[in-house]
């Protein structure tokens, strides 16, 4: 009987994982990623909850663990670089996760860790897709026809492909926050700490360490325009104006993303779908239900995605019973308050200083435990589904 034929879009880590899965579990798989190389870089993502058990699974929880950010803990600061409160740090889910790790870093580990016989193909995309009872046709931009038994789409949260084939499903919530991330120099005054700083006008600063000699920048902005269609310039001229009178570190972010060589700019949207799957297509990750920084667990719902895909079709329920599992794992995470982001992006005076008194609140001994279950993504008391590998 020859082997069932995946393709994959996407090589970051809801990909990888799908590949990493379905390659052990005996399918032939071919990955295609739009992007000419593998993407390095990115800002910190982490492992929580069921996808820790899930990367004990793949043997790779020491080579990811050796990945680590160096980062320590989480505190706001004041302008003058104050430590106005700390976030919880006591376990593997706090805010500083015990697993932290660029997004780069983490996806090229799974990628060298990669089952033998898994093809990837970068600088190539879907441009057509034909579907019938035997076979799912896949078309690329280079000539490409490929015949397979399944299509994953793991593509970003502007997926294309998902658009060409579910375009009338995909339900997009604009969160109304622009982020701004970026790679800057480090400094003496750095440290091995998450820095948050919040002011007037919607505005967040975040320092972070990396393990690589330098330091991970965010600029955030509620209330803002979209950014995202702008080019580089225009987008940092826009930047400089709203934060040029932030404070703190705002300004040696401003300067560093001036010369930085991987600034990515993001509005946050949200990906809601009443389906996943269809026939012999089905999403994952951000293309399918992008829950946005400010839901947080993305990189760990990418990585459980991947195993319970490959568990799930050959039981009866197949893409349902996928669909099935990972759906309260995702609702749990979008479903954010709808005052989350007027009290996290204050715009007046009066507002900031209603939101320091409640970081202080919040991160007092008495609530701390309370506090620290935010931070508890990707959590579930369900077993994972057993996966039978044949590779």
């Amino acid at each position: 009987m020859a082997a069932r034929h995946a393709v994959i879009s996407g090589a970051s880590i809801a990909g990888l994982s799908a590949a990493f899965w379905l390659r052990r579990t005996g399918w032939e798989v071919t990955v295609l990623e739009r992007s000419g190389t593998f993407r390095d870089g990115g800002q910190n993502v982490d492992v929580r909850g069921v996808a820790r058990e899930v990367l004990a699974r793949m043997g790779l929880t020491e080579a990811v663990k050796a990945q680590n950010t160096t980062e320590t803990g989480t505190v706001f600061v004041e302008s003058d670089g104050r430590v106005r409160a700390e976030l919880p740090s006591n376990g593997p889910d706090s805010a500083t996760a015990e697993f932290e790790v660029l997004r780069g870093d983490f996806a090229r580990t799974i990628l060298e860790n990669l089952p033998d016989g898994v093809e990837i193909t970068y600088g190539d995309t879907i441009t057509d897709v034909a579907e019938d009872a035997d076979a799912v046709t896949v078309t690329t931009t280079s000539g490409r026809v490929l015949h397979a038994d399944l299509l994953v789409i793991a593509e970003g949260v502007r997926s294309a492909t998902r658009d060409l084939l579910f375009g009338d499903q995909v339900d997009r919530r604009d969160l109304g926050i622009a982020m701004a991330f970026g790679t800057i120099p480090r400094t003496a005054s750095d440290d091995s700490r998450w820095r948050w700083y919040t002011t007037t006008r919607g505005r967040q600063v975040h320092l972070r360490p990396d393990n690589h000699g330098t330091t991970r920048a965010m600029l955030a902005q509620a209330h803002s325009a979209d950014l995202t269609g702008l080019d580089r310039a225009d987008a940092l001229a826009k930047l400089r104006e709203q934060f040029a009178d932030a404070g703190w570190e705002s300004r040696r972010v401003l300067d560093g993303f001036d010369t930085s060589d991987d600034v990515y700019l993001d509005q946050l949207t949200q990906i809601r779908m009443p389906s996943w799957h269809r026939g012999r297509v089905c999403l994952a990750g951000d293309a399918a239900w992008c829950v946005t920084p400010m839901g947080g667990g993305g990189a760990s719902l990418a990585l459980v995605s991947g195993y319970v895909l490959a568990a799930s079709l050959p039981t009866a329920g197949g893409l349902a019973a996928y669909e099935k599992w990972m759906r309260p794992l995702v609702q749990d995470v979008q479903d954010l308050p709808s005052w989350i982001v007027r009290v996290a992006y204050p715009r007046t005076r009066f507002g900031l200083a209603l939101r320091k008194v409640a970081d202080k609140v919040i991160t007092s001994r008495p609530l701390a435990p309370l506090t620290a279950r935010f931070t508890q993504v990707a959590d579930t008391t369900r077993p994972l589904p057993p996966v039978e590998a044949h590779v």
